[in-house]
């Protein structure tokens, strides 16, 4: 009996002994493992920076984009806004993500031990369905996550990161975690940070935040592409009356506080305008670098683009471009800001900017700097010149009509764009006088000097044949294209301001009132006449080689604008001719543009051309001003018989080129065919020209 009473006993004291064996084993386990932790925290506290260096952000730079009034139109860039101390931040903010993210944040140690026990035994219940585990982070692993880590699910990373929290907690107040996470954390659609997200989704800074907003922000850190304001209202919404009752349940507001809480009553900032406008910023905003040095505080930018100015641009364009075409527009007021620009049809499909990259052929658009050249030699509107054959070292330039018009004046030269005029004076002023006019006036693009030259076959950019005529209009004192009016931080420190130079004169006033007068000549009774407005307009038409490229630019009312239209392979474009579709979408564009300006009628008194011209037949007939062809040099080539159409891409755009010859030839716009016209008798009486100044005068 004892001896089996000591068998029994035997297994119970090796049980017991193993027991104790692997409490001590245990324990050992556990001091081994918190020594392990202790260390590692120590070491991580060491390695940690100072508090001034976790609050850099090295994502990138937040630009937010203002129109002329104000409005924010674009926003790029990782979105930073303004950092905010902890004393700065609303207290409803604190307590909505401590509510929602953090209940315990106040109480552990940078580790909730509760979370992390709750977070298992999820696990466990969801282990082998494929569903992810339920998160037990809090604020401060979230912090070290944003700052130290990534994203990935691995068991490595999750250990770094609680030893890193743990180590933050030694190092680092809990308001001091705070305002690194309210500064850090993502909130979707770009916005980093509470600033950022309330400049994003209410339209002012995050010191403004009132309960109902606050309770918006806090509630996308979850989900913010599921929650954000500007991809879903309603879900952002919903969101935050989660949070609102996750607040009352930790104490932070009351009942009343929560009822009284109006979530619908809440103000969305707009979304900016994404399409046409973006022409402009991608031209604008690279100046940046030219004008400010400061690589990562967010900016607010402000520019001169007037939104209203830039709809009716866009509608103009889309209104009157040929089908299979595409259109440009720039608009300058008259110190150079630029209020409209349209680089395409459709900036989602194209992004490139036809208005300041694209460079093509002007036309007679060119011969601006021909007459300027002319003027300042000593011609005026009423000197008497020949339209007569003429040959210039082999070429004979000849007229869209193919026909001569005989003695006329400078005035009636310019309003129909008779060409024999242009290449004679030319000749007179010398070529390379006329390309220097040009790059006085702002051409970049280069120029050659042959004859043909003063047809205009020397590439050019719309902006800056836009610049050259706003600094006629502005009396010869030089125009600069800006866009930029001011550069601020995010705190409202001054960077950038601009400021208008008159002090450029690039022809004297009396020669831009001579090229004012022709301008408001060919307006009025010339080759565009489609771009009158009810109010005084000078401009001047373009129109290329097999009308592949429309030109029309002109002023009126301290705003210039210039407009092409065309191809973007160059090729034929059936009834382009910038007296029409480019003039009429100038007009359109303008009677918007000025329409709450004062009328300003010109320095200068217009006289009418003189009667017995036969117009060009750019406004008629639909001929090329230029009426030649030429090589990459500019050189003439002979005309061929015909041009073969691409009727099988465009048909309905598309159409043969004709020689003159080869056609009937149109009436002669002679004083009887408008006499016929308008049924009455003739009763003009023909006034005699000045004559030419001779050299020296």
């Amino acid at each position: 009996m004892a001896g089996s009473s000591k068998s029994k006993g035997a297994p119970r004291g090796r049980a017991k002994t193993w027991m104790l064996r692997g409490l001590k084993i245990g324990i050992a386990a556990a001091v081994a493992g918190l020594l392990a932790v202790v260390i590692a925290v120590v070491i991580a506290m060491q390695s940690l920076p100072d508090y001034n260096s976790l609050k850099s952000s090295p994502n990138g730079q937040m630009i937010r984009v203002h129109a002329a009034d104000g409005s924010v139109i674009v926003s790029l860039g990782p979105s930073f806004g303004q950092w905010l101390s902890y004393d700065q931040i609303p207290q409803v903010m604190v307590d909505a993500m401590v509510s929602t993210e953090d209940k315990r944040f106040y109480l552990h140690p940078g580790v909730d031990p509760i979370g992390m026990a709750r977070a298992a035994w999820v696990a466990v219940e969801r282990r082998g369905t494929g569903r992810r585990w339920q998160g037990a982070s809090t604020i401060t692993q979230q912090v070290t996550r944003n700052i130290f880590l990534n994203n990935s699910y691995s068991f490595g990373r999750k250990i770094r990161e609680m030893v890193l929290a743990l180590a933050l907690e030694r190092k680092f107040s809990k308001r001091q975690i705070l305002e690194l996470y309210l500064n850090k954390v993502y909130f979707g659609g770009g916005a980093y940070g509470i600033d950022a997200a309330s400049r994003k989704f209410f339209g002012h800074p995050a010191t403004g935040l009132d309960l109902p907003e606050a309770a918006i922000i806090a509630g996308l850190v979850k989900a913010p592409s599921s929650y954000s304001p500007t991809a879903d209202a309603e879900a952002a919404v919903g969101r935050a009356g989660v949070v609102l009752d996750l607040m009352q349940e930790n104490g932070a507001i009351s009942a009343s506080d929560h009822a009284n809480a109006n979530l619908a009553g809440v103000r969305m900032a707009p979304e900016p305008p994404q399409n046409s406008v973006r022409y402009f910023t991608d031209w604008a905003l690279p100046q940046l670098d030219l004008l400010i040095d400061e690589p990562n505080e967010p900016l607010e930018v402000y520019t001169t683009i007037d939104l209203g100015m830039q709809n009716a641009a866009t509608a103009a364009i889309k209104a009157n471009v040929p089908a299979g075409t595409q259109g440009a527009m720039v608009s300058l007021d008259r110190d150079g800001a630029v209020r409209a620009m349209v680089g395409g049809l459709d900036y989602v499909t194209s992004n490139y900017n036809r208005a300041t990259t694209a460079t093509r052929q002007p036309g007679s658009a060119w011969k601006l700097f021909v007459y300027m050249a002319a003027l300042e030699a000593g011609y005026t509107p009423d000197t008497a010149v020949t339209d007569e054959p003429v040959t210039i070292n082999g070429w004979s330039p000849r007229n869209a009509n193919g026909r001569f018009a005989g003695d006329i004046d400078v005035r009636t030269a310019f309003a129909y764009s008779i060409n024999t005029i242009a290449a004679k004076l030319g000749v007179e002023v010398g070529f390379p006088t006329v390309a220097d006019m040009a790059r006085r006036f702002g051409i970049t693009t280069p120029v050659n000097t042959h004859p043909s030259m003063v047809l205009g076959t020397s590439d050019v950019r719309l902006i800056d044949m836009t610049r050259a005529a706003a600094s006629i209009a502005r009396k010869g004192i030089a125009v600069t294209p800006y866009g930029i009016t001011k550069v601020t931080t995010a705190d409202g420190r001054l960077l950038y301001q601009h400021q208008d130079d008159t002090s450029r004169v690039l022809v004297a006033p009396w020669v831009a009132a001579g090229m004012t007068d022709l301008m408001q000549t060919a307006v009025s009774t010339g080759t565009g006449k489609a771009a009158q407005i009810g109010r005084p307009v000078a401009g001047k038409t373009g129109t290329t080689t097999s009308n592949k490229d429309g030109y029309f630019l002109g002023f009126s009312s301290g705003i210039t604008t210039g407009v092409w239209m065309g191809r973007d392979d160059a090729k034929t474009v059936g009834g382009l001719q910038g007296g029409r579709a480019p003039a009429r979408a100038f007009a359109d564009y303008m009677k918007v543009a000025v329409a709450k300006r004062p009328v300003e009628p010109f320095d200068t008194e217009v006289t009418l051309p003189e009667w017995q011209l036969e117009p060009d037949e750019e406004a008629y007939y639909g001929s090329p001003d230029n009426g030649m062809m030429v090589d990459e040099n500019g050189l003439p080539v002979e005309r061929p018989r015909s041009e073969p159409s691409d009727a099988q891409d465009d048909s309905d755009q598309q159409q043969m080129e004709v020689d003159p010859q080869d056609r009937p030839q149109p009436p002669k716009l002679d004083q009887q065919w408008i006499d016929n016209v308008l049924g009455r008798d003739r009763q003009r009486q023909q006034q005699p020209l000045t004559t030419r100044p001779t050299p020296g005068q």
